[in-house]
């Protein structure tokens, strides 16, 4: 596949593009077109005949895939595009890595309406629960007790360390065939058939 990116410029640059790129192109003022970035990768400058305009890599938030057609009727894919590079008339506006908007207008602002916001965790609450499901798991018990939040934030409460019984510690009772069989639940006797 190619790498392909989308240049957004200002009309009056737009302008400056397609005269360059026509025909006649050798008899215009804007008779060169550069464009390069800084050491950092996400600024940059962009260049057309003697006019210099600040550009800024930003990242999409979503990909938009590209096609090409040679007859017209089947399409082949030849890109997913990630990345826009906006040229300024002005100076930019540092606004991070990521474009807020889409390349549509129904994707204006994708970012806040469309995906889930990050929740806010703390890492070595994350790493404690951890350790506790991993501890669950081997057969042990829950270590400490937890601060835990209702979806909404606004209720907190203690979650108490439990005991989470071992198979060993269930008690034995007296089968009617004289065997001895651990207390099974109602769902336990839809998992093992009756003789």
């Amino acid at each position: 596949m190619e790498e392909q990116f989308i240049l957004r410029v200002p009309p009056s640059v737009t302008e400056r593009i397609e005269r360059l790129l026509s025909e006649n192109a050798c008899y215009t003022e804007d008779g060169s077109l550069d464009l390069s970035f800084s050491e950092d990768g996400r600024t940059g400058t962009f260049m057309i005949g003697s006019k210099r305009f600040p550009v800024s890599l930003l990242d999409l938030p979503c990909i938009a895939e590209s096609y090409k057609t040679y007859d017209d009727s089947v399409l082949i894919k030849t890109a997913d595009i990630g990345q826009i590079i906006m040229v300024e008339e002005g100076d930019p506006a540092p606004e991070g890595v990521e474009y807020k908007h889409g390349l549509t207008p129904p994707m204006k602002d994708a970012h806040r309406r469309r995906f889930r916001r990050e929740p806010d965790l703390n890492p070595e609450l994350v790493q404690q629960v951890e350790r506790d499901i991993l501890n669950i798991m081997a057969g042990g018990t829950v270590e400490s007790s937890h601060v835990v939040g209702s979806e909404a934030g606004d209720e907190l409460r203690t979650a108490a360390p439990t005991q989470v019984a071992k198979p060993e510690d269930i008690p034995m009772q007296a089968c009617a065939n004289g065997g001895a069989e651990r207390d099974r639940s109602d769902s336990d006797d839809s998992l093992e058939p009756e003789s």
